[in-house]
């Protein structure tokens, strides 16, 4: 017991939560020692069109953004190798795609989505009526005439616009552990062996760890999201921030690995679909992204570098559990945040 409790503060200490704020450092023009093989799962297909706009469907853009993006990685890191859970106009079920990502052993799942947003009913004054009617009985009968106001109801698009960022949610990290440790192969890194030593997946001691990768993924996964979301500001998109839904998305719940889902912008909106639907929207999307991924290469690998560096007394250096508790803190901030909005 000691031993485990042991194992769990010290890998604990071990995930630091300190670097969620954007890296000015230069991109790097290879992959990340971390990240060998990127998942692009493009949402719905097939017979699952997802939401309509006026002229074009969520499945069309979802495929053509994720190819895109796709392209643009595979050109600037070669080293990367980029699979997709489907490539043309078929519908893997969700089950499917989580289990492509976990069997090829992907190190981050990115899934392209496009938002939509019931119509506004408005109500609109269009005059008076004149209604008659009459009080009183016999001879003290009288007609009475009213002014009733007359309304017009109509739907017309909602407004809603802008991209925001989905990760798996904190408060449903059952399906994420079980997913972590059912694909143990996904916990290898160049330097598992010497920095956990040979763990049997049944122990105490392997759960203990799995749970403490969850939450590493779970770090990762709102560090990539919130790299997202800042490069969709500096291009002028509306900021609907890094979000955790209450109802699980499956692919992120159950993929080994960090995960998020990008919501490009409304379909129900004119403008926005117009804009999801245009070569230079779909480029615009697709840069962002590529741009945040640099980001996140560069601070995963830094992250990396700083938590298996020796000091100069030849321990290696660790954050304070402080840091983890305002990380905690802060997320739980944005939410509550959110959910007043």
């Amino acid at each position: 017991m000691f031993r485990l409790l042991t194992l769990m503060i010290l890998l604990a200490a071990g995930l630091s939560f300190s670097a969620f704020q954007p890296s000015d450092a230069h991109q790097p023009s290879r992959g990340s020692k971390l990240v060998r093989t990127i998942v692009i799962d493009p949402g719905h297909g097939g017979r699952d069109v997802g939401a309509r706009g006026d002229f074009s469907t969520e499945k069309d853009i979802c495929l053509s953004v994720s190819l895109k993006v796709g392209k643009m990685i595979e050109e600037k890191y070669p080293d990367i190798r980029i699979l997709y859970t489907r490539k043309e106009d078929v519908y893997p079920t969700l089950y499917d795609r989580a289990n492509f990502a976990n069997d090829n052993k992907g190190d981050l799942f990115l899934c392209v989505h496009v938002n939509s947003a019931g119509d506004q009913i408005k109500r609109e004054f269009i005059g008076n009526k004149t209604v008659v009617s009459y009080v009183g009985k016999g001879s003290k009968r009288r007609k009475v005439t009213r002014q009733v106001p007359q309304y017009r109801t109509y739907r017309v698009p909602s407004p809603a616009k802008g991209t925001e960022t989905y990760i798996w949610g904190a408060n449903k990290s059952e399906a994420k552990e079980v997913a972590v440790r059912e694909n143990a192969p996904m916990m290898s890194e160049d330097n598992y062996q010497s920095t956990y030593g040979t763990i049997d997946p049944s122990s105490p001691e392997f759960v203990a760890l799995a749970l403490l990768k969850t939450k590493q993924y779970f770090k990762r996964s709102a560090t990539f999201a919130g790299f997202i979301q800042d490069e969709f500001v500096k291009v002028g998109r509306v900021d609907r921030d890094v979000r955790q839904r209450p109802v699980p998305i499956w692919v992120l719940q159950a993929t080994a690995m960090p995960s998020v889902l990008i919501e490009t912008g409304f379909i129900s909106n004119p403008e926005e679909e117009k804009y999801l639907n245009s070569e230079e929207g779909q480029t615009e999307l697709s840069e962002c992204i590529l741009r945040a991924l640099g980001t996140y290469l560069n601070w995963l690998d830094q992250r990396q570098s700083d938590e298996t560096a020796p000091s100069q007394t030849g321990i290696r250096t660790v954050p304070s559990p402080v840091q983890t508790k305002r990380f905690l803190e802060y997320i739980e901030e944005r939410e509550k945040a959110r959910m007043v909005r």
